[in-house]
């Protein structure tokens, strides 16, 4: 099916331009889901938003979540992707200037730096008016993916959904995994940030055969759980022996406490979402908009006030936030001069 889809797509295209501005939505994300380490990620309903235009000189401006942290040189990732998308383009990066309003928790594990690697891509191939073959090769995807180092947080920001991801030892792959309907996110995000390469520091170089073979089924059995929509089992499908247990006893002792007080309340399960340090917990029971349903139909109070009291417990501030999963991935808002023409109008940009 793909391979015919593939020889239908025309390589014109009137919207092969180089445009003045564009502005592009990227979600959060939540990589790993417990044992699907580096492979496995979805799309969080959180999003920030990345302006980029022509400029006579380079500038980052920056507001919202982590705007004071963040670097606001050539180093920042949303210009390692819009080079990148030059680069892919054949041609030389002008000047710009990127303003980005960012709604993503930076460096909390809900893939801030993911989110500005696909929002300069895609910024970036739109300004050199350059356009890439998705079906049989996604080229957007190996672009991301090779800035990043593996697939877990670009493919859900990208596609949305639940993304799982491989290397064929040529490309990077990714395919959807089913939402199950009702699924809500419980996120607990700490006031501090988590750096990955620190997270990274503390696995050890090997794992045992025993450990292997246990993330194998855990991850074989979450994505069985997913497909069918059994949030029963997600319990077991989070487990994880090659990263949670180690970043729990050296980074975050609040971890397992917060699983097990978060289940305890009515969790379908928890896990350490990225490098974290934030702990995601799913949830069932929505129905539609949750604000206009019974809220002893749902779980979500009941687990997020069991992951305030660890924390509290712990000396860990932070914050909660409900949502869900996001079924779209990135997208463009706004473009100068406008993709719609005078018969066609592609949602209004």
């Amino acid at each position: 099916m793909r391979r015919r889809i593939a020889a239908r797509v025309a390589v014109e295209d009137d919207n092969l331009q180089p445009r003045q501005r564009v502005t592009v939505r990227v979600p959060a994300s939540s990589a790993n889901m417990g044992p699907g380490y580096d492979c496995m990620g979805m799309a969080v309903d959180l999003w920030s938003e990345i302006t980029v235009e022509r400029a006579d000189e380079f500038e980052i401006i920056a507001e919202g979540d982590g705007a004071d942290q963040m670097p606001l040189d050539e180093t920042n990732l949303m210009v390692v992707g819009a080079k990148a998308a030059f680069e892919a383009a054949g041609k030389n990066m002008p000047p710009l200037r990127y303003i980005a309003k960012n709604s993503i928790p930076y460096a909390r594990g809900l893939g801030s730096s993911s989110a500005a690697i696909v929002a300069g891509t895609i910024a970036g191939l739109v300004l050199a008016g350059h356009t890439l073959p998705c079906w049989g090769s996604e080229a957007l995807l190996q672009i991301a993916a090779s800035i990043e180092g593996h697939p877990d947080n670009v493919a859900p920001v990208i596609y949305g959904g639940i993304q799982l991801g491989i290397h064929n030892g040529v490309r990077w792959q990714t395919e959807r995994v089913p939402i199950p309907a009702g699924m809500q996110l419980v996120m607990f995000i700490p006031d501090v940030i988590g750096k990955t390469s620190t997270a990274r520091g503390v696995l050890g170089p090997e794992i045992s055969r025993s450990d292997a073979a246990f993330n194998i089924g855990r991850v074989a059995w979450l994505v069985h759980a997913l497909s069918s929509g059994n949030l029963d089992n997600l319990k077991s499908g989070v487990e994880d022996k090659m990263h949670q247990p180690q970043r729990g006893e050296h980074l975050y002792p609040f971890l397992f406490p917060m699983i097990r007080a978060a289940e305890k309340a009515g969790a379908s399960c928890v896990y350490l979402s990225g490098a974290g340090p934030t702990v995601m917990a799913l949830t069932s029971g929505a129905s539609g908009d949750i604000f206009t349903q019974r809220e002893k139909e749902r779980t979500d109070s009941n687990v997020a006030k069991a992951l305030i009291e660890v924390g509290n417990e712990y000396g860990i501030k932070g914050r909660v936030i409900v949502t869900q999963a996001s079924h779209e991935g990135a997208r463009v808002v706004s473009v100068e001069p406008p993709f719609s023409t005078e018969n066609i109008s592609y949602r209004g940009i």
